[in-house]
């Protein structure tokens, strides 16, 4: 018997909820490829601070940071065409379900748009669309946040004999969904909470460094 000593891969992807985030997972979708890299930026949510009226007044964060994140994400049929009699499925259609499967994250269902036709016949003044699907971006047990779809790009790069798509990617951005744009009492706002304090966590992980490090012996 071997033993491997090289720890189990695990993969970045998405989890979709039903609406308001309660029951079980809709649907799992897993980078088929870990990207190499991971873009994050925050849009800082204060106020004061500027200097601009009679009186100065103290910068104060009035909320969480928008937390926005890119990722790049390779889909490629070539391992699975190596076998083709145990991946019926890519034969036929090539990457077109995996693709299919991160368009979904953008398009309302035709049911729902079906229903909201009816009301409008139906002479229904004001219709509210139905809640979308709640999506939680996965990136290892330290990382699940809630997230809004904010840009879906895919780029095919290979086709087959049917025109199937067989190799692609795609550019995903995404907008983490804070308290303020939840609330508290929704599941979403419960896992972004469980998010900020596991970024709290990791900071007082951090090492600490002196004044000295600093290139001063104390503050003036």
């Amino acid at each position: 018997m071997s033993l491997s000593s090289s720890p189990k891969l695990i993969k970045g992807g998405l989890v979709i909820l039903p609406p308001g985030g309660n029951g079980a997972p809709m649907r799992t979708i897993a980078l088929q490829y870990n990207p190499d890299t991971l873009s994050r930026s925050y849009q800082v949510q204060g106020t004061g601070g500027d200097g601009g009226g009679e009186r100065a007044q103290p910068f104060r964060l009035k909320g969480p940071a928008v937390e926005s994140i890119t990722i790049e994400a390779e889909i490629d049929a070539t391992d699975r065409l190596e076998f083709p009699g145990n991946n019926a499925e890519t034969v036929e259609h090539g990457i077109a379900p995996q693709l299919a499967a991160l368009e979904s994250l953008v398009h309302p269902s035709t049911d729902s748009l079906q229903a909201l036709d009816a009301l409008a016949a139906s002479g229904v003044l004001e219709i509210v669309p139905a809640e979308a699907p709640l999506v939680l971006f996965v990136w290892g047990r330290s990382r699940i946040a809630p997230v809004r779809v904010t840009e879906l790009s895919i780029t095919e790069e290979a086709f087959d004999a049917a025109l199937n798509p067989i190799r692609a990617r795609a550019s995903l951005g995404l907008r983490v969904l804070s308290t303020d744009d939840v609330g508290f009492r929704h599941r979403g706002g419960t896992l972004f909470l469980n998010h900020l304090r596991a970024r709290e966590s990791l900071a007082m992980r951090a090492p600490g460094a002196t004044l000295q490090a600093l290139g001063i012996d104390a503050l003036p």
